[in-house]
């Protein structure tokens, strides 16, 4: 289900609430300044790319940010994909998981710059129904953003999991 914002804007899902089984990950991790973050991606994909090539994993899902505690000046967190087995530690990379459970989730349309807004639009979605949310989130990258895409084309889904 979508719903239009402000003229201009594209359409963004509304919140929802879905149960995931836990995922195995391969993960590079970080606590990295915010402006060090692009790089930190970067260098990460480059990273994963190289180990999971030559381990032969085989990735069962677009990229993800896993972020842990609070969004401060430095950001703790995992970049990776979802993988078919457990990475072999190599260089940076090493094995992560997704957890599993309830989770709240929206999918924001647009440029990366309004992440926050939406963050927070599905925090107070969570708020209004009691349920409270876990210290870690993650967002999927479902569009592969490239340098000459319109930012309007780019999807990322915002996942929350919902503590007990």
């Amino acid at each position: 289900m979508n719903s239009r914002g402000n003229v201009g804007e594209a359409p963004a899902s509304e919140p929802e609430l879905v149960t995931l089984d836990p995922a195995t990950t391969a993960v590079v991790r970080g606590v990295v300044p915010v402006f060090e973050l692009r790089e930190f991606f970067d260098a990460s994909f480059s990273a994963l790319a190289r180990t999971v090539e030559a381990q032969r994993i085989t990735l069962l899902g677009p990229a993800f940010g896993l972020y842990h505690g609070e969004s401060e000046a430095t950001l703790d967190l995992e970049v990776g994909f979802v993988t078919d087995r457990a990475v072999t530690p190599e260089d940076v990379v090493v094995p992560g998981a997704l957890p599993g459970g309830r989770v709240a989730r929206l999918t924001h349309c647009g440029s990366f710059d309004g992440l926050g807004a939406s963050w927070e639009r599905l925090h107070a979605w969570m708020a209004a129904r009691g349920l409270s949310a876990g210290e870690d989130r993650w967002e999927t990258y479902v569009t592969r953003p490239t340098p000459d895409m319109d930012p309007a084309e780019l999807r990322t889904e915002l996942n929350w999991p919902v503590a007990h």
